[in-house]
């Protein structure tokens, strides 16, 4: 089955200003959005989350690193180009860091390697996070909001990784240069 990726014409009509409003602010309608506006409640349930989730407590770097992890973990080459090119780009993310989690090795910086681990930790074990992983979270000094945050970081990116997934989208030219694919 192939599913439409709508331009803002050919979108629902509860999608358009939601498209519109990314042409505005991003300069073009990516992909997932153009997938995920089929269902306008779709669309704008990811993007609140984004909204949401960027109020967090978590820093922008510290958002690309979990947001990243989850579309490492998830396999979703399409989330981690888009999220490759914001962290390196938009939020200045130190390359090093970057580079660790497209390729699946520990970070040199030992706070965001504890992120990335609980992260990971929370999509593998599908949120029964073993008392360790919790542990050596807030011992790396998370707070217990953080944790929950974290989760909701993981809801937002599971909803696009998933998506991006049964769309099977395709990477728009402004993340092609962070391709990526798993390492088996």
């Amino acid at each position: 089955m192939t599913f439409p990726f709508h331009s803002i014409d050919s979108a629902p009509e509860a999608a358009r200003p939601l498209l519109e409003g990314a042409q505005k602010t991003l300069g073009f309608v990516p992909n997932l959005y153009a997938g995920l506006s089929t269902a306008p409640q779709a669309l704008d349930a990811y993007l609140t989350l984004g909204d949401i989730f960027a109020k967090t407590s978590f820093t922008p770097a510290e958002q690309q690193v979990i947001l990243l992890n989850v579309s490492v973990e998830n396999n979703c080459t399409y989330c981690v180009a888009a999220h490759s090119v914001i962290a390196k780009q938009m939020v200045k993310v130190d390359e090093s860091v970057v580079n660790s989690i497209r390729e699946q090795k520990t970070i040199d910086d030992s706070r965001l390697e504890a992120l990335a681990q609980f992260t990971q930790a929370v999509v593998q074990d599908r949120g029964f996070v073993n008392t360790v992983a919790l542990n050596n979270f807030i011992d790396a000094g998370f707070t217990q909001q953080q944790v929950l945050e974290v989760i909701l970081g993981v809801s937002m990116k599971t909803l696009s990784n998933y998506s991006n997934h049964v769309l099977q989208t395709p990477t728009d030219e402004q993340f092609v240069t962070e391709a990526w694919s798993k390492k088996e």
